[in-house]
């Protein structure tokens, strides 16, 4: 069954689950043809293995305590903390406590076809 995502002009609550965050699963929110918004649920201790996404991204950091490393080094995101990667970096997660966070993806334009021909 496909995941119903938000319409337009619809309001979304992002805010903390709280005690709820054990019964939830990462979630997409909405996904045009430039941005995906997705709501990732982390309990303590799960990860998402290193990967790259061909667009730019940020994660931020709802509820909870994750490190998000990259060839740079690791950092803490805690609530209300944002960190940005520009397309194709390699990066990876992991919640060090029950964490929530907001996904937001820039997917690449699709290229134009030309009508010249």
């Amino acid at each position: 069954m496909a995941q119903a995502h938000a319409a337009s002009g619809e309001p979304i609550d992002i805010g903390p689950l709280g005690a709820a965050l054990a019964h939830q699963v990462t979630t997409a929110i909405m996904k045009s043809a430039q941005l995906e918004l997705v709501r990732l649920v982390l309990p303590t201790g799960k990860s998402m293995r290193e990967h790259r996404v061909a667009g730019e991204i940020t994660v931020q950091c709802i509820e909870g305590l994750i490190e998000f490393a990259t060839s740079a080094g690791r950092r803490q995101l805690g609530p209300g903390q944002l960190i940005h990667l520009q397309g194709g970096e390699l990066h990876s997660l992991l919640a060090l406590a029950d964490s929530t966070a907001l996904l937001t993806i820039c997917l690449p334009a699709a290229p134009v076809a030309d009508a010249s021909g």
